[in-house]
Formats: structure tokens, sequence, C-alpha cells
């Protein structure tokens, strides 16, 4: 019998495999009980936001107009809390995106690649038929799913107290036009799938720190680490020739799906500049994954 005849033959991982996968992988990080406490807090965050401005306009008061209290710094959506708790979503999204959404993606990033070497299955991962580059690719996809429910429970949350707390109805945008209540819980959806894109960048470049360590805590106190230099180092005005770089500095141009008509341009720099951030770092996390030593 020849040579070839008795070679094993290398066969390509199924698609339903690669599906399994990506099931086992959602199923594996929504079970833990970090992942629950992470959703769980951001849940919490529009309880707390609908009981405080419930409490301080306890005496029949509403705050500014429309455009009022925005100082073109940010989403004016609190003011109109009192008048449609359909606002409160807003204000919880614009709320968390700053800290709390992306802290909770860099904890699932980070621990993406680095928590399986410190518990010692990684390498177990890859003698299945997966490949490096499929499991990468694999933990990414788990990762955006988890940006995506995040933020979907933050908006679901705030929808639910701002119902219990205030009134619904048609609404008034930021630029003093009338839409529906079902036009302005469309345009929530639209928002709310804004700002987990907005995570793309967080999630990559929490991957790409996960494949440097073996240490799930390391990679995660890294990732969150990095996530609030760039904070601070886009509140420095004499930095502000790099604001336009920095991955967190049109998060809030989501706050333009409520004008009419809406306002694009940052939209979609927000956008551009999340998907060059997944480019680059989730391509260096390519290069450090596959050319690495899997020791555990």
């Amino acid at each position: 019998m020849s040579r070839a005849e008795t070679a094993p033959v290398l066969r390509a991982p199924n698609p339903l495999w690669t599906l399994g996968l990506l099931r086992g992988e959602l199923v594996t990080t929504l079970r833990r009980w970090r992942t629950l406490a992470l959703l769980g807090v951001l849940a919490a965050v529009p309880v707390l936001v609908g009981i405080a401005v419930r409490i301080e306009t306890g005496d029949g008061s509403t705050g500014p107009g429309p455009g009022g209290g925005g100082g073109g710094e940010g989403p004016a959506f609190i003011s109109q809390v009192t008048n449609n708790g359909l606002f409160l979503v807003f204000t919880a999204l614009a709320a968390t995106l700053p800290f709390f959404l992306p802290m909770a993606v860099g904890v699932i990033a980070g621990d993406a690649i680095a928590g399986e070497a410190n518990a010692g299955t990684l390498r177990y991962l890859l003698v299945a038929p997966a490949g490096r580059t499929r499991l990468l690719l694999t933990k990414y996809l788990t990762t955006m799913t988890f940006c995506l429910i995040a933020t979907l429970v933050v908006a679901l949350s705030a929808l639910a107290v701002g119902a219990l707390l205030f009134p619904l109805g048609d609404l008034t945008t930021i630029s003093g036009t009338r839409i529906t209540f079902s036009e302005g819980l469309w345009r929530a959806f639209l928002i709310a799938l804004v700002v987990a894109a907005s995570l793309m960048g967080v999630a990559a470049l929490g991957l790409f720190v996960s494949t440097l360590t073996n240490s799930g805590i390391a990679a995660m106190a890294t990732t969150v680490g990095l996530l609030i230099t760039v904070q601070i180092v886009d509140q420095i005005p004499q930095l502000h020739a790099v604001h336009p770089y920095l991955f967190s500095h049109y998060w809030l141009s989501f706050a333009d799906l409520m004008r009419e008509p809406v306002y694009w341009d940052d939209l979609q720099k927000n956008l551009g500049l999340q998907a060059l951030y997944a480019a680059v770092f989730g391509s260096a996390a390519w290069a450090r994954f596959t050319t690495k030593d899997i020791t555990a």
C-alpha cells in the first residue's frame, strides 16, 4: 500500500460544526456568573436614573425644552424624560455608553483567549477542527453578540421603567418636531443597534490584548485601563488634534438619530472609525494568535 493511501485525510471543518462552536461559546459566556452580574448592573442603571429623575421632578417641574441643556456636547434627553418615558431609553444609553457598556465588553473580550489559556482549555479547543482563525473569529462574534445583548438589556430596562414612572405617547425630537410613538420606538431600536456597533473597536482591542497574555485578569484589567485612558485623553482640550481618531470620540453621535432630519455625518464617522479599529486590532489579534505557542 502506498504512502498516499495510508496518509490521513485532512477534512475542512463542517459549517454546521462552526455554528455549533459559536452556539457553545455564546451559551458558555452567558451562563457565567460574571456575565450575569455585568448584565444585572447594566439593567440597574436605567432604574436608578428613572427613580432619580422621578424624585427630582416630583414637584411637577419638567425641565428645559427639547433642545435645552445639551450645550452642543451631547444628547439633551434627560430634560424630556418626564414628558415621555421613551426618552429614558436614550438617556440610559447615553449614561452607560461612556463607561459601563464598554467596560462590560472589555471584560468579556479581554477574557476571550486569555481566560481559556488560564483555565487550560485553549489547547483542547484547538484540537477540534476549528483552527486558530476560526476560533478567533468565533470569539469576536461572541463578544459582538454580547455587545448587542448588553445594549438591548439597557434599552428594555429603560423602556420598562419609563413606562412605569412616566407617560408615553408621541414625542418631540431634539430638533423640535413631533413624531409618533411607534416611530420613536423604531428610532430607539436603531439607536440601540448603533450603540452596539459603536463597541466594535473596544471588542477588537480587548481581543488583541487577550492574545498577549495567559492571564484573564491581566487582559481584562489592561483593556479597561486602556478604555479609561482613551476617555481621559478625549476630555483634554489641549489634545484636540487626536480626538477625532479616538474610538470613543463619536460615541454620543447616536443622538443625531433623534433629529429631524437625521444628521448622518458624525454617525458615519463613528461607524467608519469603529470599523477601522476592528480591522486594525482584529488583524493584530490574528497575527499574534496564529503565531503564538499554545502551552495551556
